[in-house]
């Protein structure tokens, strides 16, 4: 019996061998079987897991193992250089990369996980394992009784953003979902559902094929390789010179005009044929020998593969990615990261993407906004947040608003953070609105179309968090105070901010203070059940004021240098 792994890729070949007959692809003669490098056709079914890398089509390797950590050449912060951290640069490290990757912890489970001594050990080793059950996951963002389902405000959209949400381990089927929607975010894969030609479910097709080949261990050139010559690659450029040159810009940076006919003879046959938008390759390919990317290419098949093959596609697919996570950055340290990305030879999209999180480079040196979900992913995760079922319908409407809309845009996100006025109004609004004040009614818990489940959790101000004194009332408030801040901008409040709340909540003279009765956590009642529930809403208008003010404060919304 075959080895799961090696069943699935054998799978996918035939899939692929299959599509390119369809699409009459098949290069320069009429081969499109593919098999291990050096193995006849006929056994190619006896593959074995050893040999199942070998698999190739006219040399284009289909899968590829990550690259250890150990092989990447961008210096990366390693566990030990980590551990030699002060405890709030640790903090701020580990909230970084972490926001970066859309995920958080509370507080105490983040300074237990950063005291265990192997936090970025650990972080990567749990990109390996699978820990999600998938089964019910797919199922519970569908649910439309927790996750509302309508038929517009393209649903499939706001499904992939309740995976993230709902997603409870940060571990291999995360970092999948999370590689495949950067990706969609780039101009390299959006599936631009603003287009005429396109439509909701171009977005499902591109983003769940990047995880299903991202699963399946397929290498970064050939899952380039099957997006350009899908339908949904077509319905953004959809001629054959169009295409063509933006295959050629996109993905190995090329502007010569002068190729641009070549590419375009190349794909002669191919067209967006009116009726409905869909991708017709017609039988009248080109016979003619074309010279592109220092080989012989004749048709549509050998063009997208002899791109994906050649080393300009290394280099254009990583300029697209240092780019993205390196906007503010001057051209000669992008160049920098860029020559040290390529020189690690990546052959997988993991190669690229975590090489740059996890480097010195992009955790303590650069500076950069927040995109919205790299804020409200992982403060929804340490705040315990609870969500109704028009919440991810709600960011998806704020996404748009912001200019930061998923997956929208012909060209990606030009901009990752657009902040214009505008734009950065509707960002704060939505996170200081939506997020920050909000906080969930306990009764309603059950209740996922209450409107006032929404919000952080009562466990979030949970009296163990910090100092709980009655006996020393602004020590507790300082306390209280300084854990807000530190979950959720890791750090404590200054002392500066500390005398602001202090004087809007304490009364009294110095040594004799008690806190105003709005304020008062420490009420009492003779009614023990009504004491605790007057102490929750007084202490959670405590939280609400700080939370009001964090929501303000630039450091908010930045990935910023860490000192």
């Amino acid at each position: 019996m075959y080895h799961k792994h090696t069943l699935l890729r054998l799978t996918s070949t035939f899939i692929i061998s299959l599509m390119l007959t369809n699409c009459g692809g098949g290069g320069s003669d009429d081969s499109v079987t593919a098999t291990p490098t050096g193995t006849p056709a006929s056994t190619t079914n006896t593959a074995t897991e050893d040999t199942i890398y070998d698999l190739s089509y006219k040399g284009l390797t289909f899968y590829h193992k990550d690259m250890p950590p150990s092989e990447y050449q961008l210096n990366q912060v390693s566990n030990d250089e980590f551990n030699a951290f002060s405890e709030q640069k640790k903090l701020q490290v580990a909230n970084k990369l972490l926001s970066t990757l859309f995920f958080g912890y509370p507080l105490k489970t983040l300074e237990n996980k950063i005291n265990s001594g192997s936090f970025i050990n650990d972080i990567h080793s749990g990109f390996t394992e699978d820990k999600t059950d998938k089964a019910w996951l797919e199922d519970y963002i569908v649910n439309e009784d927790i996750f509302r389902q309508v038929s517009y405000n393209e649903q499939v959209a706001v499904d992939i953003l309740s995976r993230f949400f709902a997603m409870e381990e940060l571990d291999s089927y995360f970092i999948k979902n999370w590689m495949a929607y950067i990706l969609t975010q780039t101009i390299m894969f959006s599936p631009a559902y603003e287009l005429d030609s396109t439509s909701t479910p171009n977005i499902a097709r591109v983003y769940n094929r990047l995880v299903s080949m991202l699963n399946s261990e397929s290498g970064m050139r050939y899952i380039g390789y099957v997006h350009m010559m899908s339908e949904d690659n077509w319905r953004r450029f959809r001629s054959p010179e169009d295409n063509g040159r933006e295959m050629l810009e996109i993905f190995t940076l090329d502007e010569d005009d002068s190729h641009v006919p070549i590419a375009g003879q190349a794909l002669k046959n191919w067209k967006l044929d009116r009726d409905n938008d869909t991708l017709v390759v017609s039988l009248n390919q080109n016979t003619e020998a074309l010279t592109l990317f220092g080989t012989t290419i004749y048709n549509g098949d050998d063009f997208y593969r002899e791109l994906v093959k050649s080393n300009l596609y290394t280099k254009g697919v990583s300029s697209r990615l240092v780019e993205f996570f390196f906007p503010n950055e001057t051209e000669s340290q992008k160049t920098d990261i860029l020559n040290a990305l390529i020189a690690s030879k990546p052959e997988t999209w993991k190669d690229i993407l975590i090489q740059i999180v996890f480097s010195e480079a992009y955790l303590l040196h650069s500076e950069q906004a927040k995109s919205a979900e790299e804020l409200f992913f992982p403060m929804a995760k340490r705040m315990h947040f609870k969500h109704q079922t028009r919440t991810l319908h709600n960011l998806k409407y704020a996404l748009d608003e912001m200019h930061q809309a998923t997956m929208r845009y012909k060209l990606g996100k030009l901009e990752r953070v657009p902040l214009d006025t505008l734009s950065f109004a509707n960002y704060h609004r939505f996170i200081r609105e939506q997020l920050m004040l909000k906080n969930s009614n306990p009764t309603k818990i059950n209740d996922y179309t209450a409107y006032d489940r929404h919000g952080w959790d009562e466990s979030f101000v949970d009296n163990t968090n910090f100092t709980f004194d009655g006996e020393n009332v602004v020590e507790s408030l300082t306390s209280f105070i300084h854990y807000l801040f530190k979950a959720t901008i890791m750090r404590n409040a200054s002392t500066e901010e500390l005398a602001l709340f202090k004087t809007h909540m304490l009364i009294g003279t110095v040594g004799d203070q008690i806190l105003r009765n709005e304020f008062n956590m420490f009420r009492t009642d003779d009614d023990p059940v009504r004491q605790r529930e007057q102490r929750e809403i007084r202490k959670k208008r405590i939280a609400t004021v700080v939370l009001d003010y964090i929501s303000r404060l630039e450091e908010t919304y930045t990935q910023q240098k860490v000192k």
